[in-house]
Parts: structure tokens; sequence; C-alpha cells
């Protein structure tokens, strides 16, 4: 379906959605957890609810009771298909979690997922001890363990998601384990795996980010887990208020460990105030200058970025951008093709987006390119554009921020029928 946003101005509060980053995370350790785990706030989007049905197959119990969701946890497969929807870290990290099991598992997936690397998991599987198949680097995943621990070299330059899931693994292996990771990136959501592990009483040790000691035969304990809000949907109405407005969002945690919040660093080299504190975040806006951002770490934020640089009168750039084209969409590429439709010179360099704004887009017909943060930079790209930006599949917002238009609305825009 495609719609039309207007929003000249954004204004009043909101409430960040809960991380599906946390959320993902703390189901899988209640799964692991023999035993009864309470999460408070649960995220409801696609990938979230994808991660859920996950772990039922695989033999949790999960009730569902006002805003709280009580998991019975344990390893009892019902069926030997796992179908991770869209959600990247649902295919990494059950690649290793389904090598725990003494039989075959199939991994699957749908729409960008089918075509996402997963040759990365392979080699780093066999030295711990499972057997693994994929389909020339992609979908599905045939695998089979038990993962017995040992030593194993993983190449983080994609993603951490992997390593993610053997954190969650290897502590039930017979033997002990010693990862290796070369070129880590996404530093930020390692440490989320870490602390969300430790909640659950598992020890990671973390020797720079480039070895992890990992004890074996370690027993995971039911915990009750409050999933924070999620400061990744909460960038793009960040951006809006910067560009035209103002906003409150509450349930966004300063001190968090998600990268993504590092959007108000950003904000803050862009020239604008930005007030924290009591676990909100408020933005106005304000004499806009371009800026450089690295987004080594955070690289979700680079769509959000992108239409704040617009917004910026000169030449912003955004580096560490490699990365973009292993995400949901070659993120780097339709970042450029939607903005250059909407009258804004973009320049892609080998780990580089240059993106000199003038303040102001026209409107055009965009796409989401079935990418849930290219469809939201374009709605808040819409505060730049006094006839509205126009855009496809709106409906690829779920993945990730379900209640996004709802909140869109109520904040001062306005949508109608493409």
């Amino acid at each position: 379906m495609a719609i039309t946003f207007f929003s000249e101005k954004i204004y009043g509060t909101l409430i960040a959605p809960p991380s599906k980053s946390a959320m993902q995370r703390a189901i899988v350790a209640s799964l692991l957890s023999n035993g009864t785990s309470v999460i408070v706030n649960p995220s409801e989007c696609d990938d979230s609810l994808a991660v859920t049905e996950m772990a039922r197959v695989l033999g949790a119990t999960v009730k569902k009771e006002e805003s709280r969701l009580i998991v019975n946890g344990g390893l009892r497969p019902s069926a030997r298909e796992l179908n991770c929807g869209e959600s990247g870290l649902a295919l990494r990290m059950f690649s290793a979690v389904a090598a725990m099991w003494r039989e075959t598992m199939t991994i699957t997936g749908k729409g960008s997922l089918v075509s996402r690397p997963v040759d990365m998991i392979e080699k780093p599987l066999i030295e711990l001890g499972a057997t693994v198949e994929t389909n020339r680097g992609r979908l599905p995943i045939r695998v089979r363990g038990p993962l017995r621990g040992g030593v194993a070299e993983v190449d983080g330059s994609v993603s951490s998601q992997f390593l993610t899931g053997l954190l969650f693994s290897l502590p039930l292996a017979e033997n002990d384990s010693i990862i290796h990771l070369s070129n880590p990136t996404s530093k930020p959501y390692i440490d989320m795996t870490v602390d969300m592990l430790s909640r659950f009483g598992i020890e990671i040790e973390n020797r720079d980010y480039s070895e992890f000691i990992i004890r074996g035969r370690q027993l995971y304990k039911p915990a009750t887990v409050m999933i924070e809000g999620d400061w990744s949907g909460a960038s793009f109405f960040l951006v809006m208020a910067a560009i035209g407005g103002e906003i409150t969002i509450g349930n966004l945690i300063t001190d968090s460990l998600q990268a993504d919040r590092r959007v108000v660093d950003a904000l803050r080299m862009a020239g604008l105030t930005v007030i924290t504190g009591n676990d909100r975040v408020t933005v106005k806006s304000g004499d806009l200058k371009p800026f450089r951002f690295d987004i080594t770490d955070c690289p979700d934020l680079a769509p959000p970025l992108a239409v704040l640089a617009a917004a910026c009168k000169g030449k912003t750039v955004l580096s560490g951008t490699a990365r973009l084209s292993a995400k949901e969409s070659s993120r780097g590429e339709n970042i450029r093709n939607n903005l250059e439709k909407l009258g804004s010179a973009v320049r892609l360099g080998s780990d580089t987006i240059e993106i000199e704004g003038s303040g102001a887009l026209m409107h055009a017909m965009t796409s989401s390119f079935s990418d849930h943060r290219m469809a939201m930079a374009m709605a808040a790209a819409s505060v730049l554009s006094t006839e509205g930006i126009t855009l496809d599949n709106v409906e690829c917002i779920s993945k990730s921020y379900p209640g996004f238009i709802d909140d869109f609305v109520k904040s001062g825009g306005s949508i109608l029928p493409g």
C-alpha cells in the first residue's frame, strides 16, 4: 500500500516502543532457562513475534498476561523447522541455538532475509562440534548438534549477531569455549548480549572484544526482565523534531547499552540542544549545521541521519557505511536513490555517504525497498517537503515499530492514500 506523509511540524509527547533487540535476547534466554521467566513490556513487532514463535517450536511455553509474557523454558523441539520471518538477528542467533540439539534442524526465512549472507556461521559451528549446511551461503540452513565447545574463529565484519548466538549457546556446551573475534563491529550490541546473559546467571569474559571466554556447563536461571524503550525507532521522531517542531519521548534510558542512543550525539553535532534525564529525551528544532558522524557501531542510524543531513545546508559525511549493503535492503544505495528523487545530492564512497543538504525536499514517489527503516526515514523526510512524500509498501514498518503511523499522526503528522 502506498501513502503520502505530510508533517509541517512534529510536536508533543510519545512513549518509545519496546526494544526488539532486547526483547529477542530476553526470549532466547528465557527459552534456555529451566523455569519460569517474566518479560515485562514485551515488544510485539514482527521480528519479536517471529522469535517468540521459534522459542515455542523449540520447547518454550509462552503466555501473555496484560503487559507481560510468562515464559516457561526448556529445549524440547516439537518440529524440525524454524522460520525466522525477516529477522536477521533471529536467523543468526538460532543458527547457534538450534545447534544445541542432536537432530537436524532447518532454518528458513522470507523476504530479503533469503538473500542475506550466512556463510560466516559455517566454519565456527563446525569447529565447535556441529554439522552445518547452507545454500551457497544463503538460506536455508541445516544444522545438527550438539555444540561441544572448544575454540573457534568468528568474523564480525558483517554483523555481531552470530557471535550473540554463540554467546547464548556455548554456556550450555559440555566443554569450555574460546571465541576469537576478528573485525568487531556493533560493539554495543555485544554489550547488550553479555548484559542480558548476566541477568539470567550466565558469565561471559569479554577480553577487549577480540576474545571471549565461555565456561561450559553453566545453568540459566529464570529472571524477570523489563524491556526498555527502543532508541532505534525513537530516532526517527527525534530527527523530525530537530527539523521542525519539538518532541519529548519517554521510556528512553539515556545510559542504555543500545547503540542507537548515539542519535543524541549526532543531533548535538548538528547544532541542537538535546535535553535528557528521567528516562526522557526532548529535542526542539533550531539552526542546523552539517556534521560528520561514524555509524560503524550503530548502522541502523544511517536512514534517520541521512534525513537529518538533508536538512542541514552543506555537506554532511556519514562514515562506517560499508556494512549497509547487508541490511534488509542495500541501504546506502537506497538512501541515495530516495534522496536524489527528493532533490538532495548524495555521493557514495566505499565506506562513506556524503549528503549535500539544502534544507528542503521536493515531493516524489519514494520506495521503502521493503525495508522498515527506509520507510520510516521517508516519513521523517516529509517534514522537509511542503507537498509531502509518497511511499510504497508502508506495511513493512511493522517489522520493528507497528505503532509508528499512529505515533506519526498523534504528533501532528497526517497521511493520505498514495
